[in-house]
């Protein structure tokens, strides 16, 4: 494995691993480390950090929704006209062109249901080339980013009938 690619593994398991740590754990030199880290940051490979909130663990509202797009193109917007368009939106937590069924999947994050349902009625449908909108309201997380939820000390097993 490429010492860039077992790097990119330690931070996309850790974000906050040391360079140091990393060293040791690859066998590389720290400076080695870092100017990987560095030169992976200014290629636009690594993006940014961010940490992995469980929401229910604090006492607050918080709404997460997956919505589906379909849309219709024409000669002068392609896909990625409309992509540029709603990623501008902070309610817009993630947006993929994908394929199936619909166009695009959008992940948008709100204080309430009833934030997210406006945004999404009043920003996002109106946008013409949107010609239809489903979403589906995000219930409970059990795994995110490769992180499980749950306080651990449950018996996960399944069980099993004769």
């Amino acid at each position: 494995m490429e010492p860039t690619r077992e790097v990119l593994d330690l931070l996309l398991d850790d974000a906050r691993a040391s360079t140091e740590d990393i060293a040791r754990q690859t066998g590389l030199e720290e400076g080695a480390v870092a100017e990987a880290i560095a030169a992976l940051e200014e290629q636009g490979v690594v993006r940014g950090y961010q940490a992995i909130v469980d929401w229910e663990a604090l006492d607050e509202e918080h709404v997460r929704a997956e919505v589906e797009l379909n849309v219709t193109l024409d000669r002068e917007t392609g896909y990625d006209d409309i992509a540029d368009r709603l990623a501008r939106f902070p309610e817009v937590y993630s947006l993929e062109l994908v394929s199936g069924e619909y166009d695009f999947l959008m992940v948008v994050e709100g204080e309430s249901m009833n934030e997210v349902s406006r945004f999404i009625s009043e920003k996002v449908a109106p946008v013409p080339e949107i010609t239809q909108t489903v979403t589906h309201y995000v219930m409970e997380t059990y795994k995110d980013r490769g992180v499980e939820f749950g306080d651990g000390d449950e018996d996960d097993r399944l069980s099993v009938s004769p």
